[in-house]
Parts: structure tokens; C-alpha cells; sequence
């Protein structure tokens, strides 16, 4: 009689290797801009986070960041965490890709995602500051035309957005995974700093991020629930640590506020994992939803919240 194989301590890693972008979005949880650094982490740090993933049965990587392609060890991480077993998905605004990324992102086992928001360039530079919708549209062509496998998400940020167009458009490209979600009230959009309401309830259930400072959160999201730093503390402890916040402060508010679930591409949009080694269309290995990058927040990661008033 065969059993079912153990579930892994993590299925899914979020590797936010830079806070530094090109765009200045509006809707950004995570607060990243022209401004944002790389953080504290170096590549070797990276490595060893990639390594300890790995050994607690990770799957999947997704490279976030900021615009992870600015980071200038982003194709050597691509390298190793492929060399570990881990697929890989960079969330990336596509803005510019390198003839020399092109080739990394070609590679068996390593996928795109990127945001979209209209067809529209004047709409487009005033969602994100700047104009760059041609290019991101050019690069999403250039990925179809590759193979590469790419998904995209529409986050749907205010009354008179073309969203059915920027469909279209994408459909006429030829992609074929398009999710739509709405901007998380986290980070710059923020109403109240750090609202745990406003997450999909799924973070730190067999997933975690690591910030450019080495922080482990439950998700890109919650950056305010720090569980402690990967330089100082390694990652399999840190882990289980996510799962303890994730259950004593983001289910309670979630319960509290209703279902929210995450659909594809809330920021990092959602569904950065794949349910099966060559790529399937759920949200995460085991099908849950979280996530996902370019959409997200301002919540510091040092910022404790206290909790809302009656």
C-alpha cells in the first residue's frame, strides 16, 4: 500500500531581491521606485536562502521585486535555484530585458509574469509614472514569439481603466493566461497601515517571502509581519514562524472581514506557482491562492500593527 508523500515545509518561495524600479506606481505595495535599493542581502545570502528552500521541499521561486531584472545577480540566481530543482517565475514589469536575460528566460523551467493595465499610453503613464507601455507590450510579444511561458495580470485600479481592450490586446499577442484582480488597499494605497483584511488569508501556509533585508514574511504582503531576518536565523525555523503569524493575525482579520480570495495577479497578482513540474494554471503548487508582484505596498517591516479599534 503506497502513501502519500510528505508535505513539504514550503512549497513556495517569494525571493524579493530589490525594492529598485523604473515605475513609481501608484497602486505599489511594496512602496518600490526609482529610489528602492537592492537591500542588505547579498549573493551569497541569496544563495543559501535558495539552498535552504530547497531542502524544505520548495518547488517554485519567484524572483519580485521592485523590478527584479535591475538586480545585477538576478541571471545567476536564475542558475542556481534551476540547479537546485526550484521552477522558476520572475515577476517583472518588462519595461527592458537584456539579450542576455532573454536567454536565461528561455531556459526549460523558468516562466515570466508581468502587470497590465490598459491599451491606453496616456492611462498607462499615469497609473505607473511613466511611459512604458509600448515597451512592456513589445517584451510580452517577444516572450510569446520565444515560447517562453508568461502570464499576465490586470489589476483593475479605477472607474474608466480599458480593461476589456487591454485584453484584447493581450489576447491578440497571444497570451493565453490573463487574471484580473483589484489593487489591495497595502502600501501606498494604503488606508490603514498594515490591514491584514485586505490579504487573501492563504500566507504562510507552505509559503513565505524573503525582503531585500533579509526579512521572512508570510508574503510580499504582509510586510509587516516579520518572523525574523534568513541572514541570522536560516530560513526552516523562520518558516514555521510565518505559518504561527500567518494563524494568529492575518486569519483572524480575514475571517473577520469576509472571504477576500486572491485571483491571478494581485501583486506580485496571484498565482505565481504551477501545479505540476511542467506548468499548469493554478495559483500555487497545491492550489491556493496568494500574491503576486508588481501591485503592492508601503507597510515597513519593523512597523508593528496594533490592533483595530471596536
Amino acid at each position: 500500500m503506497s502513501t502519500a508523500p510528505p508535505t513539504p515545509a514550503l512549497d513556495f518561495l517569494w525571493a524579493e531581491i530589490t525594492g529598485h524600479c523604473q515605475l513609481n506606481c501608484g497602486h505599489c505595495y511594496a512602496d518600490s521606485g526609482p529610489a528602492g535599493t537592492h537591500g542588505s542581502m547579498t549573493l551569497t545570502d541569496w544563495i543559501t536562502a535558495l539552498d535552504q528552500a530547497a531542502q524544505l521541499g520548495a518547488r517554485m521561486v519567484q524572483f519580485i521585486g521592485g523590478e527584479p531584472t535591475l538586480h545585477p545577480d538576478l541571471r545567476t540566481l536564475i542558475t542556481c535555484a534551476l540547479g537546485r530543482r526550484l521552477h522558476v517565475e520572475v515577476y517583472s514589469n518588462l519595461v527592458h530585458v537584456s539579450p542576455a536575460l532573454w536567454e536565461v528566460f528561455a531556459q526549460p523551467g523558468v516562466r515570466l509574469a508581468t502587470s497590465y493595465y490598459t491599451d491606453d499610453p496616456e492611462q498607462h503613464l499615469r497609473i505607473t509614472g511613466r511611459p512604458s507601455l509600448h515597451r512592456t507590450r513589445s517584451n510580452i510579444a517577444q516572450a510569446v514569439t520565444m515560447g517562453i511561458p508568461i502570464r499576465v495580470g490586470i489589476i483593475d485600479i479605477h472607474d474608466g481603466q480599458r480593461i476589456d481592450q487591454a485584453m484584447a490586446q493581450l489576447a491578440d499577442l497571444g497570451v493565453t493566461r490573463v487574471g484580473i484582480d483589484h489593487v489591495r488597499l497595502l502600501g501606498r494605497p494604503a488606508h490603514t497601515p498594515c490591514d491584514a483584511s485586505e490579504l487573501c488569508g492563504r500566507c504562510g501556509d507552505g509559503v513565505a517571502a524573503i525582503l531585500p533585508d533579509g526579512s521572512v514574511i508570510p508574503c510580499p504582503m504582509s510586510r509587516w509581519l516579520s518572523a525574523g531576518n534568513v541572514r541570522t536565523a536560516g530560513l526552516p525555523s523562520l518558516v514555521a514562524a510565518t505559518r504561527q503569524l500567518s494563524h494568529q493575525q492575518i486569519l483572524p482579520a480575514v475571517n473577520a472581514a469576509g472571504s477576500r480570495p486572491c485571483e491571478p495577479n494581485c501583486t506580485p497578482g496571484c498565482n505565481p506557482g504551477v501545479n505540476e513540474p511542467g506548468g499548469g494554471d493554478g495559483c500555487t503548487p497545491k492550489q491556493k491562492c496568494t500574491p503576486n508582484q508588481p501591485v503592492d505596498p508601503q507597510c515597513n517591516p519593523n512597523f508593528k500593527c496594533q490592533p483595530k479599534q471596536k
